[in-house]
């Protein structure tokens, strides 16, 4: 892969279980507009998403390249599971051919998570991107080196339930702000002793809903703040899961 140049400009999409938001970004991640956002589509269906982005993008050009941040685990541009989607509508897609191809530009698929991580950690020791929103979204990074996706958010925090049944919008809205901040502690104190990073940083919709006093190594920090990982997308080499 050629070094992107001054002249580079990033279409940066983000595909959410609610909504979907897309921005131009120049080749440090700087925002050049202001976020437009549209609903996702009902149905969740691949052709009717793909059409929206074509509908909420069409007049963002110029722009050289793409970068997409998906709800799921994504691999080589191909989508393996979308929760908050449908998996079975989204499984074995190659969404990053299929929008090179409407978009007429070199695209690049993420997890969701993953690109805010590159957009927010320092690159200093082992850091941890949480998300809260329609789901609960994770990002692990090494010296600001994305590894691997983990789909942490599927894996059983109690009998019953997995950390997105666990913390999700729906539990949320479930069993209150008050018990829904006893659970994030939990699983702050899980993920402190599983992960041992060395700085949490908290993002999403939801982050500004936590009430209690968090540990020093850990930050809250807004959507935009990740913002540059669609720029640092196309800056890195040999990323793990594009």
């Amino acid at each position: 892969m050629k070094s992107t140049g001054p002249e580079e400009k990033v279409l940066s999409i983000d595909i959410g279980g609610s909504r979907i938001k897309a921005t131009i970004l120049d080749i440090e991640g700087n925002m050049l507009r202001d976020y437009v956002r549209i609903n996702t589509p009902l149905s969740a269906e691949p052709e009717d998403i793909m059409q929206a982005i074509v509908e909420l993008t069409r007049s963002f050009q110029p722009y050289t390249k793409v970068s997409v941040g998906f709800p799921g685990y994504v691999r080589n541009g191909i989508v393996h599971t979308a929760p908050n989607l449908s998996t079975e509508k989204w499984r074995g897609i190659d969404l990053s051919t299929k929008l090179s191809e409407i978009l007429k530009r070199p695209v690049r698929v993420l997890n969701d998570a993953d690109m805010q991580g590159l957009g927010i950690a320092r690159g200093k020791g082992l850091e941890m991107v949480v998300t809260l929103g329609t789901g609960f979204g994770t990002a692990l990074l090494m010296d600001g080196n994305l590894l691997p996706h983990l789909e942490i958010a599927h894996h059983p925090v109690s009998k019953e339930r997995d950390y997105d049944q666990y913390i999700g919008e729906k539990a949320l809205e479930e069993v209150g702000i008050e018990r829904w901040n006893k659970r994030i502690k939990k699983v702050i104190d899980i993920l402190k002793t599983v992960i041992n990073y060395d700085h949490l940083y908290i993002s999403g919709g939801n982050s500004k809903k936590i009430t209690f006093q968090t540990d020093d190594n850990i930050t809250r920090v807004s959507n935009i703040d990740g913002i540059k990982g669609g720029a640092k997308l196309w800056q890195k080499e040999n990323l793990y899961n594009v």
